[in-house]
């Protein structure tokens, strides 16, 4: 799909979109639980629907009635024999999925993009190897059979939270006490204390012992509850950004008092421009919407940068190339990119959304000043399928071709 963008300012009101983070972990506590649970808030996103397809693999029952998926929890003990979860292109889905299928014993494979499985899993494979777990890696395929222990596990800290949450949603139903050490530096703490409040709405307890240490309680059961998904602070962002260039957007639905490490917004985007160097290592789903913002605001310069390689695409390089076309200069470093002051000017070639969601929302940003052609458009569907309606509710000027 391309997308053409005019500029212009936007002016409305808008619901935030359902926090993608939480949905994946309410629906997976769900699908864990013994008994029927009702979560309302669910995007037709296609990673809610890689972790729907996961959960209904494993055994769970689902039905979907507008935003409200109602979910029969699986005997994870019972997963069939032989069975596939495919994760589509959702990293989340893959990391948390991996130790729930070790809880049975069985062979279970898991399927995704070429992409999504060339991203590390390096934590799993050396805590596998520790308990005699087989775990085979393929272009286009992982195989696993074993089960997973309760014990003293230590993980640095400065890997994805996701590997941290796989292994959260399994321990507390071993049978014995278990902790998790991270050693130090911790990023993504925020999304580790996300899956610690989701877990806790279904009835699992996870302490925090000290700073750097999770203490797990084995011999724990999901409850089926009901809740809502909380508004996403990751999506609102750029509706937030068009905010800073200009439009009149009122974002509703978010919670004041939220644990999501995107809030922090709030606080960076009035610092772009300024001599302060921004540290995105426990929020890099706000880099790009940063470096875009900063194109505008004349420059920035963010530090812990070094997780965005390893996205859906190497976010930090990919914005330097768009970047590049709206006329600003951007150096990527190992652990920092600096956006250089300049002045935005239409884009000399067809801007490329490098099958990144995030990447094509902060091109259509900029693309509000200046007008812009956006080719692989169809990536926003990935987190926010109606990115382009809701620009065009608001007043924007959006002409959708296919590809």
């Amino acid at each position: 799909m391309i997308a053409e963008i005019k500029p212009g300012k936007g002016k409305g009101i808008m619901e935030a979109p359902p926090s993608k983070s939480m949905a994946h972990r309410l629906l997976i506590c769900a699908g864990l639980a013994k008994g029927e649970s009702i979560i309302e808030g669910i995007s037709g996103s296609e990673d809610m629907k890689a972790t729907l397809d996961c959960l209904s693999a494993i055994g769970a029952k689902y039905s979907i009635e507008g935003d409200k998926v109602t979910i029969t929890g699986a005997d994870i003990r019972n997963i069939p024999e032989g069975a596939l979860l495919k994760c589509r292109e959702s990293g989340s889905t893959l990391r948390f999925f991996i130790p729930i299928c070790l809880l049975c014993g069985k062979t279970i494979s898991l399927t995704g993009s070429e992409k999504l499985l060339s991203r590390p899993l390096s934590v799993y494979e050396d805590i596998f190897s520790k308990q005699n777990i087989a775990f085979e890696t393929a272009l286009d395929k992982i195989t696993l059979c074993g089960k997973l222990r309760s014990g003293n596990y230590e993980i640095k800290g400065n890997i994805s939270s996701q590997f941290i949450t796989g292994l959260l949603f399994v321990l507390p139903l071993l049978e014995n006490e278990s902790t998790i050490r991270l050693i130090p530096p911790v990023e993504s703490r925020s999304y580790i204390n996300l899956t610690v409040e989701a877990l806790e709405k279904f009835g699992v307890e996870i302490k925090w012992q000290d700073e750097n240490t999770l203490y797990i309680k084995g011999g724990q059961n999901f409850e089926p509850r009901r809740t809502k998904v909380e508004g996403d602070y990751s999506n609102a962002a750029f509706f937030a950004a068009l905010n800073m260039l200009g439009s009149e957007i009122e974002i509703t639905g978010l919670e004041p008092k939220s644990l999501q490490g995107d809030k922090i917004y709030e606080e960076y985007f009035p610092l772009l421009g300024k001599e302060n160097i921004l540290d995105i290592s426990d929020c890099p789903d706000l880099g790009p919407v940063l470096f875009a913002l900063a194109a505008v605001k004349g420059g920035g310069t963010f530090s812990g940068t070094k997780r965005l390689k390893i996205q859906e695409s190497d976010r930090a390089s990919a914005m330097a190339e768009e970047l590049s076309k709206f006329g600003i200069d951007v150096t990527v470093n190992d652990d920092s990119v600096i956006v250089h002051p300049g002045k935005l000017c239409l884009p000399s070639k067809v801007l490329s959304g490098h099958n990144d969601h995030r990447i094509v929302m902060s091109c259509a940003v900029l693309s509000t000043i200046t007008g812009g052609i956006i080719e692989g458009a169809e990536a926003s569907r990935k987190s926010l399928p109606d990115f382009f309606e809701r620009l065009k509710k608001l007043g924007f000027e959006v002409i959708l071709h296919d590809a």
